[in-house]
């Protein structure tokens, strides 16, 4: 007997008045209720899961009021580089320019290996005026997951898309397999320490293929700042990367402490230079996230079943569909193949 086709994803329960009000008060810059959206979102279990899709459709439903309409920045580097400081700088700058920017910050920590907790040190090095409404900060811990990121990253910045005009996502620190940050942001920003050699090795790493835009940070003094940049400019030529996306306009001097080069900074990342739901599109997102989500708690059988279920969805159905409800007709494919029911899997 063939087995059934995927089911259409069905419609989530009408988000409920207490979320309706936490959004609404989120959407005026209130911090307290802010924060708790994004602990629902990074909640895990059934009824978390359930409130996150009333949530989401929510806001696809009602986008005339929620527009997603904030650009993701993706800050990656080494350890030491300075992109807490950097982030800080760059939005009291972009405060400056427009009086209504809005901008979340999601700086990402390691995860203890014995606590599972998290230094989250970026708190200390980012600094904003008390009391200042228009930035949000939220540190949150990778637990265990090797992208660079946290597991619930992705998720985080779908909401915030749809609550500010910026949103700097800084990564543990880039390295060979730290490059999840692409599948999020618009723009990725690769912040570097003057003679540091760290174009060298991000150059044997391949790493220079993942940024749009490349900062040496910490150029206080002249000499050095205009070194790195010729060695820099030599290591980009020699790789190939982004032809003439390599040039002066995408290869920024900044000093966090002196505010050199900040502006230029700042106005690049506001002018709107940037691709509409990263690099892969909203739907090329979902998807990925999704199967990688479920490779971690079922390995290639779950994949093998993510695939087959999206598949089986007409194209018009599965390209407005919410992730939660693309999460949904997987979590039921695999359900049925194991004989379980679909709030235990």
């Amino acid at each position: 007997m063939p087995e059934a086709a995927a089911p259409t994803p069905a419609g989530p329960p009408p988000l409920d008045a207490a979320t309706r009000e936490l959004l609404a008060r989120a959407a005026h810059l209130e911090k307290h209720p802010l924060a708790r959206l994004v602990s629902l979102v990074e909640r895990e279990g059934e009824e978390a899961r359930a409130r996150r899709a009333a949530l989401f459709r929510f806001l696809r439903d009602h986008e005339a009021e929620y527009r997603p309409r904030a650009r993701v920045v993706g800050i990656t580097g080494t350890p030491g580089a300075g992109k807490s400081s950097l982030i800080g700088r760059v939005a009291l700058e972009c405060f400056a320019g427009d009086a209504h920017m809005r901008i979340a910050v999601l700086a990402i920590d390691p995860s203890s290996a014995e606590s599972g907790g998290a230094l989250l040190g970026d708190r200390l090095r980012t600094h904003f005026p008390v009391g200042e409404r228009r930035i949000f900060f939220r540190s949150q811990a990778t637990q265990g997951d090797l992208g660079g990121m946290g597991r619930r990253t992705f998720a985080v910045t779908r909401l915030l898309r749809h609550l500010f005009d910026l949103v700097f996502v800084e990564t543990v620190g880039i390295g060979q397999s730290e490059i999840e940050i692409t599948r999020v942001a618009d723009l990725v920003v690769l912040v570097m320490q003057p003679l540091a050699g760290d174009h060298v090795q991000f150059l044997k790493a391949g790493i220079m293929e993942v940024p749009d835009v490349f900062v040496i940070n910490k150029c206080d003094e002249e000499a050095l700042a205009r070194r790195s940049a010729h060695e820099l400019r030599a290591a980009l030529a020699y790789a190939k990367v982004g032809g003439p996306s390599a040039d002066a306009h995408h290869l920024f001097q900044t000093s966090a402490t002196t505010g050199r080069g900040v502006p230029e900074l700042a106005a690049f990342l506001r002018s709107g230079a940037v691709r509409p739901h990263g690099r892969a599109g909203r739907h090329a997102q979902e998807v990925h996230f999704l199967c990688k989500a479920v490779a971690e708690r079922w390995g290639r059988f779950g994949t093998d079943e993510a695939e087959r279920a999206l598949a089986a969805l007409p194209p018009a159905v599965r390209a407005a569909a919410t992730y939660e409800e693309l999460e949904a007709v997987v979590l039921a494919a695999i359900a049925r193949r194991i004989r379980r029911p679909a709030s235990e899997v």
